[in-house]
Order: structure tokens, then sequence, then C-alpha cells
């Protein structure tokens, strides 16, 4: 007897595609990979960025961001460490929200643009969390105890 569910078989059977982990998890990391190759490639406009954030030693601030969003990218794509990969990239975005979105302090326009980015970003670090819990969960007993 199969368990019920309210996911369509088709919809499960894509669900069960050995490489949609994986590829999800590429996806999602996808905007920090680009974002820290150009930090890379441009390093002084990358220092620029954080010193306009108010972020200082900017150039420390820069190469931490490449360090991060680079190495956080690869432990999640490849599935080592990912609490590890995700963890770093979720502290850089909260970090990014918090002085870059700041909705707080605009009125009109510009307060619905970075309030949609703030809560935008906010999803990401989300993402982040459940990809960190698949893979737990697929890699390990350790939730099999608890977690239904």
């Amino acid at each position: 007897m199969r368990p019920k569910t309210d996911t369509p078989r088709w919809i499960a059977a894509i669900f069960c595609w050995p490489w949609l982990l994986p590829i999800s998890r590429a996806a999602l990391v996808s905007a920090f990979l680009i974002g820290g190759i150009q930090k890379l490639v441009d390093f002084p406009a990358a220092v620029a960025e954080q010193a306009h954030f108010g972020l200082e030693p900017a150039w420390l601030w820069a190469a931490a961001a490449i360090v991060v969003e680079l190495g956080g990218s690869a432990l999640v794509i490849f599935g080592r460490w990912v609490w590890l990969g995700a963890g770093g990239l979720g502290v850089l975005t909260a970090v990014a929200m918090l002085t870059a979105n700041d909705f707080w302090t605009k009125t009109g326009q510009d307060r619905f643009m970075e309030t949609n980015a703030f809560f935008e970003h906010l999803g990401l670090v989300a993402g982040l969390v459940v990809i960190s819990l698949l893979h737990l969960r697929e890699k390990s007993a350790l939730c099999k105890r608890r977690i239904p």
C-alpha cells in the first residue's frame, strides 16, 4: 500500500529524479557563484561596493565576500560540508540584507523596492537552510529518529 500524498504521481517522479537535488543546489547558489567570480575579476569594484555600504576595511570585506561566495558555493554544489557552505552564504546574505536593503530608513518607491529585496534575500537564506536540512536527511541517520 502506498502512503497517501497530495503530490501527483508524475510530480513525485520528477522529485525522485537523482539529479534534481544537485541541480537545485547549483541553481540556489548560482548568484553567489557569479557574484564571487565578478568580484574576483574586478576586485577594485568589489572594494568600492563594500565601501559604498559602509563596510570597512572595504578590501577585507571584499576578500571575505569572494572567499565565502566561491568557497560556500563549491561546498553546496559538491555536497561536502553543505551546512558550512550554506551557513556562510546565509550569514553573508544576512549582512547584505541589513546593510544594503535598509527599507526601514526609506520612503516611497525606494522603501517598496528595498522591502522586496530584503524579503527576497530572507527567502534565499531560508532556501539555504532547507538545502542543508535536505542534505542532512539524505546523508545521515541523525534525523531519522526525531523528524517524521
